[in-house]
């Protein structure tokens, strides 16, 4: 990933350039216009602050990813190109995220959790987004086509921004200030002539005397791959088998009964990469009146249109036994069945499992509509030493709706084997009648909406000695809600699926916050910034943040933040209605054979806030001496208590394995000799986080061989990440995803007046599986790209991405295909390639 750290004189070069032609907003790169000696000059706004000034020296680190880098690369989604960071840990949701995922895309800073990283648009807060009472943004809603650059703050900000921005922020800056028109054609398939992805966008824009007007569409599709269509893909394993099994017995096609000796390969059903369509319609204004008040305003709208796939229904009941004959409530154990050792449990029953493969795969749809527009009015008050005032309104709402088709009913199905126990246990082929009887599509709906006004005043307090003392002052409420219905036969419990309540729920927020710059000598420089949010569920936070910038030479700076976050519970988790669901797990009383175990999740109207306190040190180095050259070192560490969490499931069942009157039994409900019938985990305020690593970014822009070049590079070095006590560090599991200690992005580019050509690489390091202890090997995927500007209208751009066809690291308990997607590249080589013409 093309990708660049700011701060200092990179800041200051970059953002200058593009307020030259801004005006001012409440965005990320918002710009105002001061009088100064009867000159103008020009202030701007930086992620991590509200301060707009014209020196943009900040302690934060902030990576900048530009459209063109986006588009090079070959990336058609948010989440691809962000996950890509090395910054990047854990398993964000995303185009391979198969089951569990409802389509929705994430992003996961530190691998922190997507609930502990902001999303911004513009500046301000992007609605939550997915199927229904979500906690996090699906960046599905945000096309590539409208986004002009990518700003990652690598550092606590709850302070300036609120609650969620624990382990960073995520702004994204759309397009605007355009004039003409630009049509885009893009698209992808692999090697294995699979997986194809095609958009076309739109971007029409035009200026007046006292504005500009920008608009645009995009269309996008992508194809699905299906896991067995890979070579490298191992045969998945259930016991759930198409003939079906009683109390673990098959039929062995002569009429007995025998031993279940072989497995269902479910890999021939799922996918690797989700099928996703998706229609937008973006806009941006910028208006200036008479008076110096200047109107902005941006407009999204985004439909999605996503599918998912698993293996046909894995259905288990529990049927009662008939002591005599058979009757409609009960079925009769035949004596090749009994002579076989099938026979009931002290509870009078038996465990009859089967895949409904004659109902077809799982087929997962979800049909969402996001809607956003966001307005604000600036200007400044007549006062000599310049104060700029801004109101802004925000309104935002999701709503989904989400099917599962070959559902099974399992209280019919209970009957159907009752009354048809011959069709039932022959193991042939189940009548359409029956099918038709046991199955039906799942339909459930929900949503999201948000609304947030703030109103703030910035500008010069005074001057000291060394400069101007800045400062920027506001308020704001918000009001969120969110619900999620989900489908009758689910909530009466007779799905074969996982039963599931209903969720509605709402909560409101006033905040008051400030900041002040202060240079303390002409090479040191504070930020302060201290925030007051009162909620309506949990009470008051309050927050604050202090920087230091230290400009030791004129080559050399040295930056330093320490800050305090807070995170609120969400809707789903105060009061989303208890759900099933399927983890990964093992049983160590070895009365389950699925690694898939039902867990209830319970939800919690009492939760408190999460905590956090973060630390960031480093240092920014442009030798003057070598023209073109940046490093940049920084060490972080981010410390989450009080936090909303599920314990560790797995480390409950051992532990309750190990001792039969631990804690842990009672706290997850586990019953006598590992009954596992009633498995819970519920959500609680006790859990923590511990993370450090250190960032190492280098940049070099030169000119040789007649060729302009620019190498960047990447690294992050992870030194500890631990979560409720225990060490993940260097490990890697299908529950939870990668923590791999050494991450490293590495890129080359020479161009040439109408060419660039790239090389670029992405590493990710040896780690540990957690369930077996074992080395999962690391991973390095090559690839190349190039773009050519046929002319001053037309561009073309090409590339082929993991050349070498790498395989995924195998993971012993990974979350598909015998690996973890949302790390490894499981689609394979890809080709990619598009034209823009501009008009």
């Amino acid at each position: 990933m093309s990708s660049v750290t700011l701060t200092a004189k990179a800041i200051r070069r970059s953002l200058l350039a593009v307020a030259a032609t801004s005006v001012a907003t409440t965005g990320l790169f918002s710009s105002a216009v001061i009088a100064a000696d009867d000159e103008k000059v020009e202030r701007i706004e930086v992620t991590g602050s509200r301060i707009q000034r014209q020196d943009m020296e900040t302690a934060s680190p902030v990576t900048v990813i530009s459209a063109e880098a986006i588009r090079a690369e070959g990336f058609t989604s948010v989440d691809e190109l962000l996950q890509a960071q090395t910054s990047m840990a854990g398993a964000a949701l995303g185009s391979s995220s198969n089951n569990g995922s409802d389509g929705v895309a994430q992003v996961d800073l530190r691998g922190m959790g997507s609930q502990r990283t902001l999303v911004l648009l513009n500046g301000r807060r992007m609605v939550n987004s997915g199927s229904g009472a979500d906690s996090s943004v699906d960046l599905n809603s945000i096309p590539v086509a409208m986004i002009a650059r990518v700003e990652i703050l690598k550092d606590g900000a709850s302070a300036v921004y609120g609650s969620d921005a624990i382990a960073g922020v995520v702004n994204i800056i759309t397009k605007k200030d355009f004039e003409g028109f630009q049509l885009d054609l893009n698209g992808s398939t692999t090697s294995e002539s699979d997986g194809e992805t095609a958009e076309i966008s739109g971007l029409y824009g035009f200026n007046t005397d006292s504005g500009n007007y920008t608009f645009g569409a995009a269309y996008s599709k992508r194809e699905g791959v299906i896991q067995s269509d890979r070579d490298w893909t191992d045969p998945g394993y259930s016991s759930y088998l198409p003939t079906g099994s009683l109390d673990g017995m098959v039929q062995d096609g002569a009429g007995g009964w025998e031993e279940r000796s072989t497995g269902y390969d479910y890999t021939t059903s799922s996918y690797y990469q989700t099928p996703n369509e998706r229609y937008s319609l973006f806009a941006n204004m910028v208006q200036e009146f008479d008076n110096d008040i200047v109107l902005t305003a941006d407009a999204l709208y985004t439909k999605r249109k996503s599918d998912q796939q698993l293996a046909p229904q894995p259905a288990s009941v529990m049927l009662d036994v008939c002591d005599s004959d058979s009757d409609s409530s009960c079925v009769t154990l035949t004596d090749e069945m009994t002579e076989a050792g099938i026979s009931a449990d002290e509870t009078g029953r038996v465990e009859y499992r089967r895949r409904i493969t004659d109902a077809g795969p799982r087929i997962y749809s979800q049909d969402t509509d996001t809607f956003r527009i966001s307005a604000g009015l600036a200007g400044e008050l007549d006062i000599n030493n310049g104060m700029n005032w801004d109101v802004a309104y925000t309104y935002g709402k999701n709503k989904a709706e989400s099917s599962v088709a070959n559902s099974i009913n399992a209280t019919n199905l209970s009957e159907s084997v009752y009354a048809n126990q011959d069709a039932w246990f022959s193991g042939d082929a189940l009548t359409t009648e029956i099918v038709d009887d046991i199955s039906y599509t799942d339909n459930a709906d929900g949503g999201n909406e948000q609304h947030v006004f703030s109103a703030g005043l910035n500008g010069d307090l005074f001057d000291v000695s060394a400069g101007t003392v800045a400062f920027a002052i506001g308020a704001e409420y918000r009001y969120e809600s969110g619900y999620y219905n989900p489908d009758p036969v689910t909530v009466a419990g007779d799905s074969t699926a996982a039963q599931q309540d209903a969720t509605d729920g709402n909560y409101d927020v006033i905040s008051v916050f400030q900041e002040v710059s202060v240079p303390f000598t002409d090479k040191l420089t504070g930020e302060f910034a201290l925030r007051y949010d009162d909620y309506s569920t949990f009470g008051k936070a309050s927050t604050w943040k202090v920087g230091l910038t230290y400009e030791a030479t004129d080559d050399l700076m040295l930056r330093g933040v320490a800050a305090t976050g807070f995170r609120a519970p969400s809707i789903s988790e105060l009061y989303g209605g208890d759900t099933g669901s399927y983890d990964y797990l093992e049983d160590p009383w070895g009365n389950e054979e699925d690694s898939q175990i039902l867990v209830r999740y319970t939800s919690d109207e009492d939760l408190q806030a999460e905590e956090s306190d973060s630390y960031t040190a480093g240092l920014v180095y442009s030798p003057s001496y070598v023209e073109g050259l940046s490093l940049t070192v920084d060490y972080w560490r981010f410390k989450v208590t009080n936090a909303i969490t599920r314990l560790d499931v797995q480390a409950g069942l051992d532990a309750c394995y190990a001792d039969a009157s631990s804690s842990s039994c009672e706290t997850f409900n586990i019953g006598s000799n590992g009954d596992l019938s009633n498995l819970t985990s519920s959500l609680t305020n006790v859990g923590s986080q511990d993370t450090s690593g250190i960032d190492f970014n280098l940049a070099y822009s030169f000119s040789a061989l007649t060729l302009d070049w620019k190498i960047n590079n990447d690294t992050t070095y992870l030194l500890n990440f631990e979560q409720e006590g225990i060490d993940y560090t260097n490990m890697i599991d299908g529950n939870f995803g990668a923590y791999a200690e050494v991450r490293n992005n590495f890129n080359i580019q020479a161009g040439q007046d109408d060419w660039n050509v790239m090389y670029s690489n992405r590493y990710i390091g040896e780690m540990e599986d957690l369930s077996t202890g074992d080395d999962v090997d690391a991973v390095l995927y090559h690839n190349i790209a190039g773009t050519y500007h046929v002319s001053e209208m037309i561009t073309l751009s090409a590339g082929v991405k993991n050349i070498t066809d790498e395989e995924p690291s195998s993971v012993s308990n990974g979350s598909d295909g015998g690996t973890v997607p949302e790390v490894y590249d499981t689609v394979g080589r890809q080709y990619y390639g598009g034209v823009s013409v501009k008009f």
